[in-house]
């Protein structure tokens, strides 16, 4: 997994509560195994029409928030079911970093094992947010994991907080695996021994 630590991007809304998993990706497109190639499917259902058109008033369909890296969004975004694919959906789109009031508790912690930071703010720091990106064409966003800071370009400084745990996680670009590898050399030990014990 690729380590996190500064990401300056564009920022894209999606002004909505309560974003379900089925809406970040419909279920009828989690027949493909791997992690890749979800990210065409990201808000299908609001993306296009059911001619398979672009809806243009959609925020992802419009140019000024083409190539984003930073989604802003409001309250329990990621609820509903536990998919997996809701993340890797974000991340193969473009995303690294998805701001909001406050996320569904499985989608957060699936965030931190893909490479994605979500970030909680209050619900009228998202707001600023929302404010600055439709008044401002092009707005971006410094976000800098190593001080837990958001910064842009006009002055604007804001403080999150992140469990270290988590911080850690995406810093040193570890997933669970990752971090069980760090200690292989106690766990081929530890397995080398008990395999003595076994067949002694």
């Amino acid at each position: 997994m690729e380590a996190f630590t500064k990401l300056t991007g564009l920022v894209a809304p999606v002004d909505r509560v309560n974003v379900d998993t089925d809406a970040i990706i419909p279920k009828q497109f989690l027949k493909r195994i791997e992690r890749t190639g979800f990210g065409q499917f990201l808000f299908f259902e609001w993306r296009f029409d059911e001619q398979g058109n672009e809806i243009p008033n959609f925020s992802l369909n419009q140019p000024r928030y083409k190539g984003a890296s930073i989604l802003i969004s409001r309250a329990n975004f990621g609820c509903g079911s536990s998919r997996e694919h809701a993340p890797w959906a974000i991340m193969d789109y473009g995303f690294k970093c998805v701001i909001a009031p406050s996320f569904a508790d499985i989608f957060y912690n699936n965030c931190f094992k893909n490479g994605i930071l979500p970030i909680k703010l209050s619900e009228e720091q998202v707001e600023d947010l929302f404010q600055h990106t439709a008044a401002q064409e092009g707005y971006q966003l410094n976000v800098d994991l190593d001080n837990k800071t958001i910064t842009d370009s006009e002055g604007l400084h804001i403080d999150f907080e992140l469990d270290e745990h988590r911080r850690q996680f995406l810093l040193q670009g570890l997933d669970d695996i990752g971090l069980t590898l760090q200690h292989e050399d106690e766990i081929s030990t530890y397995e080398q021994k008990h395999a003595s014990h076994l067949f002694a």
